[in-house]
């Protein structure tokens, strides 16, 4: 198998202070954060950003800020939102794009989002994958539903993304496709040849996710966006501790952890920082 690819998704757009007291906002606090992920396993960071008062924000020089206090201090793969937060425009959410970062997320299709919708109709699609293509940035497919694997083979008959691809499949958003292991085996039949692909499971779901994923050998998505809940009714203390955690199951599983660098060959990433 291939060496494990721990990405942490550290703010999200949803979970706020009012669920945990570990959630980092300020530019200067996701850069700590990414680097404590570092140092215990992750080798990728999924990137929303905050406003100081906790908004969440697709601002370009929200992002710039952040990214720059990462690369201060690690050399971790920094993967840009495209999603942002329901609601928010196509204008707003291609913001981060023009940073040139490594990679970003290409959600390939709409899906109710607890009681919202997370609408990707496929003229935004169409534009985040040729922004996406223009600044070097390779996309990550997120797949919150079974149709969304089509979309990204749609998206790739007509050139604006290319095979293999990473695939993402975010399991356990209420009102989307649920996390158990006869769904994330048939996603897995899905994919086309040759491509990667990692889970993440929402919630209480997180880690039998993982698990799972370091069997099959696919790789893990962890992070308060998605969980913040170190085991039932103990709250992790910030995201490190969620890495840690998988780090130390993909140990008992002899499964090696990739570092950033080997994690940049598997994706296959072009815009990779100056050190």
């Amino acid at each position: 198998m291939e060496p494990l690819i721990i990405t942490c998704a550290m703010v999200g757009a949803e979970t706020g202070r009012k669920d945990t007291p570990y959630l980092p906002i300020t530019a200067s606090e996701i850069g700590e954060e990414a680097k404590r992920v570092r140092e215990a396993g992750a080798s990728m960071v999924h990137l929303h950003v905050r406003r100081d008062d906790g908004t969440p924000t697709q601002d370009r020089e929200v992002f710039a800020a952040a990214i720059a206090e990462i690369r201060k201090r690690t050399d971790i793969i920094v993967q840009t939102s495209t999603g942002g937060a329901v609601g928010m425009t196509g204008d707003e959410r291609c913001q981060p794009l023009s940073l040139r970062p490594e990679m970003c997320t290409l959600t390939t299709g709409t899906c109710n989002f607890g009681g919202d919708v997370f609408s990707n109709p496929r003229d935004l699609l169409v534009r985040i994958a040729e922004l996406a293509r223009e600044n070097g940035v390779v996309p990550e497919i997120e797949v919150f539903d079974a149709g969304f694997i089509d979309n990204a083979r749609w998206l790739e008959k007509k050139g604006l993304i290319s095979f293999p691809a990473h695939f993402d499949f975010v399991l356990g958003v209420p009102g989307a496709l649920g996390a158990d292991e006869a769904v994330l085996d048939f996603l897995i039949s899905r994919l086309p040849p040759g491509c990667t692909w990692s889970v993440a499971g929402v919630g209480r779901a997180e880690f039998p996710m993982a698990a799972l994923a370091i069997e099959r050998g696919g790789h893990v998505r962890v992070g308060l966006e998605d969980n913040i809940w170190l085991e039932k009714g103990v709250l992790a203390k910030g995201n490190a501790e969620l890495v840690a955690k998988v780090a130390a199951m993909a140990a008992g599983a002899k499964r090696p952890l990739a570092d950033p660098a080997t994690a940049r060959a598997i994706l296959r990433v072009k815009n990779v920082p100056v050190a």
